[in-house]
């Protein structure tokens, strides 16, 4: 993991007020999932003769299937075998799936906060439906959600601000009022150009220069973000 950037201020004055909503990534931000994705991925491609560099492996976070299996096979060439890396990377992470999902630390503290500060909360995340309700209903998530978007409801994903713009929506609150809690590069950049002040949680990758100044926040842990939170309650 990656170290995490701590601010020397921590303020919350970028921040709307009042937040009238709050926006939440799924994989990596609320759900332990990059690493283990990360990790089938490197196992399925060691084990066809297709090894893949951390480099690689690391610009595929937060990225939708789509554009992962472009970028793959753009960069091991047309002779990868790419459908059969899929089908087993894929059987690799179910097995860790139905293993169990750790929550990232925090997450239960700050979604029990928002839900008793009667503030709606929304999912705006890269994987497709019905596996992100599946995942959510797994860890016992699925409660906190008014509007969950997935994959499937948008035709740009991330990093457009389209996934963003329609969970605003749905919830009836103008994206200025919004907050956005996210872990990954293409998150950050969907988020902000959705105009959302957004809250950068690092995961797999450590936040670059550019999006520190995009981002209202970029903390350690989402428990920073619950006491954040607290001290301006």
């Amino acid at each position: 993991m990656a170290t995490a950037y701590r601010p020397s201020a921590p303020s919350a004055s970028t921040l709307p007020d009042p937040i009238r909503a709050v926006i939440f990534d799924m994989d990596g931000t609320l759900l332990e999932t990059e690493a283990v994705h990360r990790n089938a991925f490197a196992q399925t491609a060691q084990a066809l003769g297709w090894p893949m560099s951390e480099a690689l492996l690391l610009s595929m976070v937060g990225i939708h299937r789509d554009e992962n299996e472009r970028m793959l096979a753009e960069h091991m060439g047309p002779d990868f075998p790419l459908a059969r890396f899929y089908a087993d990377s894929d059987a690799l992470f179910e097995a860790a799936v139905d293993a169990g999902i750790p929550l990232r630390p925090g997450a239960l503290l700050l979604l029990d906060h928002l839900a008793q500060a009667g503030i709606p909360m929304a999912l705006a995340t890269s994987t497709a439906a019905p596996y992100a309700q599946q995942r959510l209903e797994k860890t016992g998530l699925l409660r906190y959600f008014d509007v969950i978007v997935t994959r499937s409801d948008v035709e740009r994903p991330k990093p457009h601000p389209e996934p963003y713009l329609l969970a605003a929506q749905r919830l009836g609150v103008d994206a200025a009022h919004a907050v956005a809690v996210e872990d990954s590069y293409a998150g950050v950049r969907s988020a902000t150009a959705a105009g959302i002040a957004t809250v950068m949680v690092p995961d797999l990758l450590p936040p670059t220069e550019e999006l520190v100044m995009a981002c209202a926040q970029v903390l350690p842990s989402l428990t920073d973000l619950r006491d954040l939170l607290l001290a301006t309650d």
